[in-house]
Parts: structure tokens; C-alpha cells; sequence
């Protein structure tokens, strides 16, 4: 069974997100998303600054088995990014909650309830 912390919230293309006390959120992916894909072996993150909108993909994840899209789950700026773990992606398979791809300050007026909850995500992912 996949790692599910009740304290965050995640979207059914397997991030999660997690609202910080600076108003930013930081978005990674999911226990069950790096499981599903296994070794992962590179990962292609935004740019800061970048203004995206909820639903785009802005960027990927490459495993031994697949490359996927990173989607964005709301719309606003990329704040930061985490470049150790671009350069170190297998970080991402020991600790998927605590190797987070990227922070984005919500636009005016995005919000993040269309978000899934713990118990929804864990529902989804069986």
C-alpha cells in the first residue's frame, strides 16, 4: 500500500501538494506515481517564473520503464524549484514527500479546491 499523508493534497495524475506557512505551494509526486514507475533516472522541472496554469504540463519525469508529464494542479508562478533533486532524481524514489519537484504562488483568484484530499487519493489509487 502507498505512502498517503493526510496532511496534503494530491490530483488524479499522482502529485501532491502542500500549502507552506509563505503562502507558496510545493508539489511533488506521489509514493504510488514512483512506485508505478520505478527507478527514476531523470526529471525535466519548470522554469522559475514561469506562469502556468492548472492542468499544463511543465515537465517530466523519465524512469527506467516510462516518461511522463508533471502536470501543474493550479494556475499561478513557479517560486522555486528543487535542483538537487534534478540533478539526483532517484531522491525522488527513497523519499517521493520529501524530494518536492517545485513551488508555485497561486495566481489571484486560483485556488486549489479541485484538489483531492488523503482519503479521495487513496480511493483513486486503490
Amino acid at each position: 500500500m502507498s505512502n498517503i499523508p493526510t496532511d496534503l493534497k494530491y490530483t488524479d495524475e499522482h502529485e501532491w501538494i502542500r500549502a507552506e506557512a509563505d503562502g507558496t505551494l510545493t508539489i511533488g509526486l506521489t509514493d504510488h506515481a514512483q512506485s508505478s514507475l520505478g527507478d527514476i533516472v531523470f526529471l525535466e522541472l519548470p522554469k522559475v517564473g514561469s506562469q502556468v496554469r492548472a492542468g499544463d504540463p511543465v515537465g517530466v519525469v523519465e524512469s527506467v520503464k516510462a516518461a511522463s508529464d508533471i502536470f501543474t494542479p493550479v494556475t499561478g508562478e513557479v517560486v522555486a524549484i528543487n535542483a538537487d533533486a534534478a540533478d539526483a532524481p532517484e531522491d525522488v524514489n527513497d523519499d517521493a514527500y520529501e524530494a518536492w519537484l517545485f513551488k508555485i504562488k497561486l495566481a489571484p483568484g486560483a485556488s486549489t479546491n479541485g484538489l483531492l484530499d488523503a482519503a479521495a487519493y487513496r480511493k483513486l489509487v486503490g
